[in-house]
């Protein structure tokens, strides 16, 4: 299978939607009943006004077929701080390279904005997360949430 990495365009919307929605579900099998009905988030709704507005990126992997098959954003905090939101691929794709081709796309990205520290976080009980961002040299670090695990990852600059 040959995927892409693009910056979000609002021709991949509702595809990206719907990736995130399956994605989304998938969760659902593992998770606390709370938290197991997929939900939008608004801030998909407005990907430009979000993230490129705010000097951000959102990055998705598209398939041979031109489909959205993941997707990761991010939202700068500081002049060398950022957080990953929204990483994410369709379920029957894990474990084939994608999110770690996102990840690396955000790293350029963070590159040339000077980011040196990316931080991350995801529920406590979701288990594909707490072994994905190890193997890609994320470090947790303390917190009081115990619903929440926050992961950090120092980057060099080029």
């Amino acid at each position: 299978m040959s995927i892409n990495i693009v910056e979000y365009q609002p021709k991949y919307r509702d595809d990206m939607l719907f990736c995130y929605l399956l994605a989304k579900d998938a969760l659902g099998i593992y998770a606390p009943q709370k938290y197991s009905k997929p939900t939008l988030k608004d801030d998909l709704l407005d990907i430009e006004g979000n993230y490129f507005v705010k000097g951000d990126t959102f990055f998705l992997a598209v398939d041979e077929d031109d489909r959205v098959v993941g997707m990761i954003g991010t939202k700068t905090v500081s002049s060398d701080e950022m957080w990953l939101k929204r990483l994410f691929v369709k379920p029957n794709l894990k474990g084939q390279g994608i999110g770690g081709r996102l990840l690396e796309s955000v790293e350029i990205f963070a590159n040339g904005k000077n980011i040196t520290t990316i931080y991350t976080r995801f529920a406590s009980w979701y288990q594909e997360a707490a072994r994905f961002y190890p193997s890609k040299g994320f470090s947790e670090i303390s917190n009081t949430d115990e619903d929440m695990r926050y992961m950090v990852k120092k980057i060099k600059l080029a």
